[in-house]
């Protein structure tokens, strides 16, 4: 029997693209990675798409959700449970209570 190669379908081979990619991280001082963070935040891109503009490099224009993330562990849950007076399994109550919080210091600005 011979192996012949088929084509991949278009979508695998983006995927199979994609995959090749590689993540490069650069360690620059404090000052530079303010200002390339500024100037994306300032675009409304990600860091990484602020990059790939300074390269000349091109950047999708997919829609992002604009979102804040903070990873909580057991301990972080328990700590704020008791700030806010609840069970530290009450996550969804804790999470809303946070972001008052946040929207509260973003008022106080």
């Amino acid at each position: 029997m011979s192996k012949t190669k088929h084509p991949l379908p278009e979508q695998w081979q983006k995927n199979q693209e994609a995959a090749k990619a590689t993540q490069v991280a650069f360690d620059l001082d404090e000052k530079f990675q303010y200002s390339i963070r500024k100037a994306a935040l300032d675009a409304g891109v990600s860091p990484s798409d602020q990059i790939r503009t300074i390269l000349g490099l091109s950047v999708s224009r997919r829609p992002t959700r604009p979102r804040l993330t903070v990873s909580l562990n057991a301990d972080d849950y328990v700590q704020l449970a008791e700030k806010y007076d609840l069970n530290a399994d009450a996550q969804l109550e804790i999470k809303r209570r946070v972001l008052e919080d946040l929207v509260r210091f973003v008022a106080e600005d």
